[in-house]
């Protein structure tokens, strides 16, 4: 009695294709193969992808911050591990702090950008755009000619299978593993004698002369750096970027452009380093510095002005209190010594210093209201210890202060002070 055959399994379709994976592209890139692999997988001109990171780089940062993860995350075409999972297990390579520093260079552009809704959401719009173009032609190009998806788990099961296993080469075999590595990946001819393997009797690895030695041992003369050239520019443009807005924007706004200029110097810098293998610690370490001090000034109280002055408002009355007082930086003293409030009436103003200093003297027979602030520094009220400074951030104290035993009948003062960097010290006149 026969078995019954099983049927042969019906030949794929011929529209069923090996998928096309996310991989960055080593073929037609022009920094990191992101948006050539990007083209590749949704079957989009690459360039479109190109013209869209540049255009959020500048407007926000957020194609530099998109780009440098992606940069880490995505692997290479023909390779299975990414920049990222080399970094933590301890291979650093140039590629991968380019990659960092790019994301670094978005994030402190971002950051710098907070206060601008209009260009934030340039942004927004703009990448919502691209995702959407990029899903659309995605799910296009996936499709079948019969409107089903295509079914390749043979030909991924074969792209994935592992490679061929090899014997190692006997030890009057011509070896590779003696061969010393080059930069480009590939052997070259036994200059300096054996890195390891079996010992090799042929008469073509007899010792050199010694004066053949030293200059096969003798390390080959790469590009020169460029790290002077990217710091002379980065610090001519961020003293440019700064030196213009300087008499016109407050000292946090002006040296967020300055360091954006030389921010951005520094990133081109890294992006043609990369190209010309010329990527240099210093300039890694400065454009790390920059990002951290275009942080700092980013968060920078927008009060702060960058002319430092003195000034001095002395109202003679009531009514001519103003409803506010207020200066950059500097030095204000604020003498309400002469300002006699009627009797059962509130005169209320505020004060508000950027850095530096802020005096008020209070008249003596008024009853104050005070609120005083200071972001980082100290606030002096009357009754605190002389001399006695403490300097801390976020210091809030509020505080009402009676009139002195038998002075006339007067009214309330009510101020509210502040300060963002600096003192505020309140005092009462003398008799």
């Amino acid at each position: 009695m026969t078995q019954p055959t099983a049927p042969a399994p019906a030949p794929p379709p011929e529209h069923q294709l090996p998928p096309v994976l996310l991989r960055r592209t080593a073929r037609h890139k022009v920094v990191g193969g992101v948006c050539g692999g990007l083209g590749r997988y949704c079957d989009v001109d690459p360039v479109i992808f190109r013209i869209a990171m540049a255009v959020l780089s500048v407007t926000g940062g957020i194609g530099l911050i998109f780009y440098g993860f992606a940069w880490l995350l995505i692997p290479l075409e023909g390779e299975g591990e990414n920049e990222a999972r080399r970094a933590l297990s301890g291979r650093v390579d140039g590629a991968a702090l380019v990659a960092v520093l790019l994301a670094l260079l978005g994030c402190g552009l971002f950051l710098s950008m907070l206060g601008n809704d209009g260009t934030l959401a340039f942004s927004a719009l703009l990448s919502l755009a691209v995702v959407g173009a990029a899903v659309w032609s995605r799910r296009r190009t996936t499709a079948a000619p019969d409107g089903g998806p295509l079914d390749a788990a043979t030909a991924h099961a074969v792209a994935e299978a592992p490679p061929e296993v090899k014997a190692p080469p006997t030890p009057d075999s011509p070896s590779w593993w003696r061969d010393p590595i080059v930069k480009d990946g590939t052997t070259g001819p036994v200059a300096t004698g054996y890195l390891w393997g079996p010992p090799d009797a042929s008469p073509d690895l007899a010792p050199l002369p010694r004066d053949r030695r030293a200059a096969a041992a003798r390390p080959p003369r790469g590009p020169r750096g460029i790290a002077g050239v990217v710091f002379l520019l980065a610090l001519v443009a961020g003293g440019l970027g700064t030196g213009l807005t300087w008499g016109s924007q407050p000292l946090g706004t002006s040296l967020q452009i300055g360091l954006a200029c030389a921010l951005a110097v520094f990133g081109l810098g890294l992006v043609v380093g990369s190209l010309l293998g010329r990527i240099g610690g210093g300039t890694i370490l400065l454009t790390v510095v920059t990002s951290v001090l275009l942080v700092g000034a980013s968060v920078l109280p927008k009060q702060i002005d960058t002319q430092w002055m003195r000034t001095e408002w002395r109202p003679a009355t009531a009514a001519a209190v103003a409803p506010q007082y207020q200066l950059g930086s500097g030095m204000a003293t604020l003498d309400l010594s002469r300002v006699a409030v009627p009797a059962e009436e509130t005169v209320s103003t505020t004060a508000e210093v950027g850095a530096g200093r802020l005096r008020v003297v209070l008249p003596e027979d008024a009853t104050v209201r005070i609120r005083a602030r200071a972001g980082v520094g100290d606030v002096r009220l009357p009754g605190d210890p002389v001399n006695d400074v403490d300097v801390a951030p976020d210091r809030d104290r509020t505080r009402t202060l009676a009139p002195p035993a038998g002075a006339k009948p007067a009214g309330t003062l009510d101020l509210d002070l502040a300060v963002a960097l600096g003192q505020v010290e309140v005092t009462r006149a003398a008799s």
